[in-house]
C-alpha cells in the first residue's frame, strides 16, 4: 500500500509558530526531506522529535524526486519541509509534487507558515487582488524588463528579495514603476522584525547607509491605472532623472512607456525642464 507525501510549512524563524498538527506528522513520517538538513535537524531537536533526513533542494531535485517518489509508492509516508516558511512556493518542493501527482500518489499540504501571507496581511495595502513573483532576476536589466512588464497591472505585487540586492531592486522599481506606495519587511516573526513604509524613494531614503541583513519581503501597491501622474508629478520625475544626467529622449521614452502617455508630450516638458534649469 503506497505512502502519503506531507507538505509541512516550518516557522519562518520564530519556532514558536510551528503547528501541533505539523509537529504530530513529523514524529509520525517515516522520513522528512528537508531544503538544508543541519538547519531541520535543529528544528527537530528542538521538539524532540528523531527522525530521518534527507536533503531535498534546488540542486538535487530534479534526480532526488523519483527516488522519494518510488519510496512512497512503496509504503512510506514521507514529509517535505523548506528551511522556512510553506515548500514549493519561492523554494523547493514543486518537482516532487507533480512527480507525486502522476504517479498517483496522495499529497497532503498542512497550512502554516507563509512570509507572503504575513506580510501582506500587515501591508496595509489592497489585498483582494495580489500578484506574487517570488525572487525578480538578480541581473540588472533582466529586471527592469520584468518591472516594465508588471508595471500596468493593478493588483498588488508582492516579492522576496536578497538583502544584498535591496538598494538595487528600490532603484529600479522607482524608474519603472514610478513612485509607488511599497512596503519593505525584514526579519519578519524575528526579534529584529522590521517594517518601513512609504512612497519608494521614502523607503530608499529610510534604508541609506544602512547595512541590511535578513529575508526580504517587498509589497507594491499596483498601477492605478490611466490618471496615475499629474504634469506637476511628471515634471518632478522629469527634474530628478535630469539630476541623474539622463538625456531629454532617454526621459521621454521611459516615463512615456510607465504612464502610457504621449512620449512627445514628456518630450516637450523636459525641454522646458532643461531650459529652466539652464536659465537659473
Amino acid at each position: 500500500m503506497a505512502g502519503r507525501l506531507y507538505i509541512i510549512p516550518t516557522p519562518i524563524r520564530n519556532l514558536e509558530d510551528i503547528t501541533l498538527r505539523a509537529l504530530r506528522v513529523l514524529k509520525e513520517v517515516d522520513l522528512i526531506a528537508a531544503e538544508d538538513t543541519r538547519h531541520t535537524r535543529h528544528l527537530l531537536t528542538h521538539f524532540g522529535i528523531d527522525k530521518p533526513l534527507t536533503s531535498y533542494h534546488e540542486h538535487n531535485e530534479r534526480e532526488k524526486a523519483s527516488s522519494l517518489v518510488e519510496q512512497i509508492k512503496n509504503g512510506a509516508n514521507i514529509a517535505l519541509v523548506s528551511d522556512a516558511g510553506t515548500p514549493a512556493i519561492a523554494d523547493p518542493g514543486f518537482r516532487l509534487v507533480v512527480a507525486a501527482i502522476r504517479a498517483g500518489i496522495q499529497i497532503i499540504p498542512l497550512p502554516g507558515a507563509s512570509a507572503l501571507a504575513t506580510v501582506l496581511s500587515a501591508s496595509g495595502l489592497p489585498t483582494d487582488r495580489f500578484l506574487f513573483e517570488g525572487f525578480l532576476p538578480a541581473k540588472k536589466q533582466e529586471r527592469k524588463t520584468k518591472l516594465q512588464a508588471l508595471r500596468d497591472l493593478t493588483a498588488t505585487l508582492v516579492f522576496y528579495e536578497a538583502p544584498h540586492r535591496l538598494n538595487d531592486t528600490l532603484s529600479d522599481m522607482r524608474q519603472m514603476l514610478g513612485e509607488r506606495e511599497i512596503v519593505v519587511a525584514r526579519e519578519v516573526s524575528k526579534v529584529h522584525e522590521e517594517f518601513l513604509r512609504g512612497k519608494v524613494s521614502e523607503v530608499i531614503d529610510q534604508l541609506a547607509g544602512r547595512d541590511v541583513k535578513g529575508e526580504i519581503t517587498i509589497v507594491v501597491h499596483g498601477s492605478a491605472g490611466e490618471a496615475q501622474v499629474s504634469e506637476a508629478q511628471l515634471t518632478s520625475e522629469i527634474k530628478r532623472l535630469t539630476d541623474q544626467k539622463m538625456g531629454v529622449k532617454e526621459i521621454s521614452e521611459l516615463l512615456g512607456e510607465r504612464y502610457g502617455i504621449s512620449k512627445r508630450e514628456v518630450y516637450r516638458l523636459a525641454l522646458e525642464s532643461k531650459s529652466s534649469k539652464k536659465s537659473q
